[in-house]
Order: structure tokens, then C-alpha cells, then sequence
């Protein structure tokens, strides 16, 4: 968690607007992903 966001997991529970912002930047990659491995095939 702390090398790919910066923010260990106790301040990630403690941290809502934290923890939202890194579920939407997650979210993003994801989806960047599977559009990246749809283009792929």
C-alpha cells in the first residue's frame, strides 16, 4: 500500500477523503488496463 500510494494501511482506514481518493486512482487503473488488454487482443 505505502510504495504504490504513498499512505500506510492505519492511515488508510482512518482517512476517508485518503481512501476515497486512492480507490478512484485505482478505479482509473483498472479500467486503463483492461482497455489497454482489450486493444491488445
Amino acid at each position: 500500500m505505502y510504495q504504490a500510494h504513498g499512505i500506510g494501511y492505519a492511515e488508510y482506514d482512518r482517512n476517508m477523503d485518503k481512501r476515497i481518493e486512492i480507490e478512484m486512482e485505482r478505479d482509473k487503473n483498472y479500467k486503463a488496463g483492461n482497455k489497454l488488454a482489450e486493444q491488445l487482443k
